[in-house]
């Protein structure tokens, strides 16, 4: 790093805090400004924050190593996730802006009644808003780490004064702004870290030791440039590189139970967490859809293919790296080949993703302590700027609280794949409690333990591994919470009818509230919205594996996933046009 990569780095924390700044005013008005942006975010600027938010500073290493490790397929282990976006988009993002609600945790007392909806309200805003928010941003925080270390050879030590100095700038613009700043810090903060990422993908490409994208295809295994598994094999051992190979019970797991059945920060069955603030946050039903479709396209289509370049040309730089440090080859390509100016680039770019990440993980977690935890059960007759300065300070306890849990934490890697095992069955819950009347709080409370009880049975007792071990989470999960529900009380009536006059779902589902209020007219069209649901997924990987064979040189089968994909966005154009939604008049 020289002078000018410091000047850079200096600059883009600079812009960010003025950012921040600006909108410190607007924000200390009411708790509504506070997380919610006055309910009036335009769809572009949401949906960016939704992509800048899921583009932390691991993002770009992890593709590295699942494109290190199994080629350009290994991306599969979250491109499934696309099928989940779309039926947010078409079903759930409407109804996320009608609610009028806050969070998505502040569901649970407008949907379902009694002392259980208190509870479980109650006990998902500090496990999510604390304990789960923490130790999201303690991986985040060992991923900015990684990259320091990599690129400095800073010991770690040493390097985490660094991540801990970013951390309490970004903590404290987002104390300061609220959802205004840390939403237009946001699309700041992604629009660099595309740029320095592409860049660095053509830095790498141009090298004499790859030779272009024609050099790179010939000094590369076939294996690395399948775009999808090899199904109907075993996996190759780990700590083997090679084609990603699945049973065809495995793949029918990651493709037709991950994306609905599990709970995933992020990636919540219907939408949730920082996503369904985002749509909350959105000026009204339309920009609310627009903003999650503009999310989902691209997070699969926009953000990928640079990482995936890179992540292929370390194969070809570093072929001496072990299966468990494939991710480093990204680090080490800043480090080795970019020039003075574009290393600081790169650098700002990353601390840009981790912030983005951060800001966000901050003014969401914050939002269930003050709105569902403190307002709900400490102090519900507080004035408006009580809680903002109430939300100010424990914006700046929940980073103390990731630090510490930072220095208390390796790695979490086999965290996640706990994650989905443990919370199988529990996504079933989250899309019918939109749909089906008798879905209770009891419903879900159970739906959150049964897996975790399952889970262990199955993964240590039959040793079954992931992902097979979903087909037993999820059944014995649903039975369970069904059994459950019909076992305990229905939510009382008036609960029931507030939701449905508010929300009108419309369905069978709805059938016996929807009788008693012929006032209110449900939600139709239901088959319109599968065809929609569809021509998303299509156009979905269409793009997404268009621009990559464009990309690679494949310019026949390039072009015909384009013309699927652009046929696949005329059909949701021209329904969406017969319902209004298709213009947005700012």
């Amino acid at each position: 790093m020289q002078f000018i990569d410091w000047i850079i780095v200096a600059l883009y924390f600079a812009a960010s805090i003025g950012i921040g700044l600006y909108y410190t005013k607007r924000a200390g008005s009411n708790i509504n400004e506070f997380f919610l942006s006055g309910r009036n975010l335009p769809w572009w600027l949401a949906g960016t924050s939704m992509v800048a938010t899921t583009f932390a500073a691991d993002t770009p290493l992890a593709v590295t190593e699942m494109v290190g490790q199994n080629g350009i397929a290994g991306n599969w282990l979250w491109w499934n996730g696309a099928i989940g976006g779309m039926l947010t988009v078409f079903f759930f993002a409407r109804l996320w802006r009608r609610a009028g609600i806050m969070t998505d945790v502040e569901f649970v007392e407008f949907r379902y009644s009694g002392k259980a909806a208190a509870f479980l309200r109650g006990f998902r805003s500090i496990y999510l808003g604390i304990f789960m928010n923490c130790i999201i941003m303690a991986w985040v925080n060992l991923a900015m780490a990684a990259v320091l270390e990599g690129m400095f050879d800073i010991p770690r030590e040493q390097v985490m004064w660094y991540v801990g100095a970013a951390l309490i700038i970004t903590a404290v613009y987002a104390a300061l702004s609220g959802l205004w700043g840390v939403a237009v810090t946001d699309a700041f903060q992604f629009l660099l870290a595309m740029v320095g990422t592409t860049v660095l993908a053509f830095v790498v490409l141009d090298l004499p030791e790859v030779g272009g994208i024609a050099g790179l295809r010939e000094k590369l295994p076939e294996w690395a440039l399948q775009f999808t598994p090899t199904v109907g094999e075993t996996g190759s051992p780990q700590g083997v590189v090679g084609a990603l190979a699945m049973t065809v019970s495995a793949f029918l797991a990651f493709i037709g139970v991950q994306w609905w059945s599990s709970w995933y920060p992020g990636a919540e069955p219907g939408g949730g967490g920082y996503i369904a603030q985002r749509m909350m946050s959105a000026k009204d039903e339309k920009h609310s859809l627009f903003a999650t479709l503009w999310f989902t396209v691209a997070h699969y289509c926009v953000r990928p293919w640079p990482w995936i370049i890179v992540g292929l040309v370390t194969l070809v730089l570093y072929p001496e790296l072990d299966f468990k440090n494939k991710r480093l080859g990204y680090v080490y390509a800043m480090r080795d080949f970019l020039p003075s100016g574009l290393k600081g680039m790169l650098v700002a770019s990353f601390f840009a993703a981790y912030m983005s990440t951060i800001a966000t993980q901050l003014n969401w977690g914050t939002s269930y302590i003050i709105n569902d935890f403190y307002k709900r059960f400490i102090r519900p007759n507080s004035h408006q700027q009580q809680l903002v300065n109430v939300s100010r300070l424990a914006t700046m306890l929940i980073m103390v609280c990731s630090v510490i849990i930072t220095f208390q934490l390796e790695s979490i890697k086999q965290a996640w794949e706990f994650i989905l095992e443990a919370s199988a069955g529990l996504g079933l819950v989250l899309i019918l409690r939109w749909f089906w009347w008798r879905v209770n709080a009891w419903s879900e409370i159970s739906a959150m333990v049964a897996p975790l009880m399952v889970f262990y049975i199955v993964r240590y007792i039959a040793g079954i591994q992931f992902p097979d071990s979903l087909y037993y989470i999820v059944s014995s999960t649903t039975v369970i919470w069904l059994i459950v529900t019909f076992m305990t009380k229905p939510t009382d009536d008036e609960t029931l009818k507030n939701f449905y006059r508010r929300v009108h779902p419309g369905g069978a589902g709805w059938k016996r509230i929807a009788a008693s209020l012929p006032e209110v007219q449900g939600d139709s069209a239901y088959l319109r919205l599968l065809i929609d649901w569809i021509a998303g997924i299509i156009l979905v990987y269409s793009m997404l594996f268009g621009v990559g064979k464009l990309i690679l040189g494949d310019t026949s089968s390039g072009l015909i996933f384009i013309v699927v994909g652009l046929a696949s966005a005329g059909v949701i154009y021209r329904d969406l046009s017969k319902r209004g939604f298709a213009k947005i008049v700012e």
